[in-house]
């Protein structure tokens, strides 16, 4: 499953949503990602989250029938929100459902690392006195 949205989620919700549909499932591995209040030795205010949505979504599922290829998987969600957020608030949510958990946290950590340096989001974060936008890593 895929959501892009502003608003806000609940993890354990989320992640039960999905399980109560799979009763095989024996592993869940989940990456919550936070804003930080630092980021290179400056403290930050706020973020905002721009994304182009529709690429994003047809990425997300590439990627996602791309850790279906490699792990044996049951499901896969994956949260991400835009618009601007707090220090604190969450950002993804990424959880891979499987019978086991060498499938589960190889397809979470994966699926995380291609969010972090290819996903098609941009990320402007405010300091103090002004802002910047950044570039994605690993």
């Amino acid at each position: 499953m895929i959501k892009i949205q502003k608003e806000n989620f609940n993890v354990e919700k989320e992640i039960s949503s999905i399980k109560k549909i799979h009763s095989n499932v024996g592993a869940v591995t989940s990456f919550i990602g936070y804003v930080r209040d630092n980021n290179n030795n400056t403290n930050v205010e706020s973020i905002n989250l721009e994304v182009y949505e529709k690429m994003a979504y047809k990425q997300f599922q590439k990627i996602i029938k791309e850790a279906n290829i490699n792990w044996n998987l049951i499901d896969t969600l994956i949260i991400h929100r835009y618009g601007k957020l707090q220090i604190n608030d969450k950002i993804v949510l990424v959880a891979s459902f499987s019978s086991h958990r060498k499938d589960s946290f190889a397809a979470c950590n994966f699926i995380m690392d291609y969010l972090k340096k290819d996903a098609p989001f941009w990320k402007n974060e405010f300091y103090d006195k002004k802002n910047e936008w950044l570039t994605n890593t690993s």
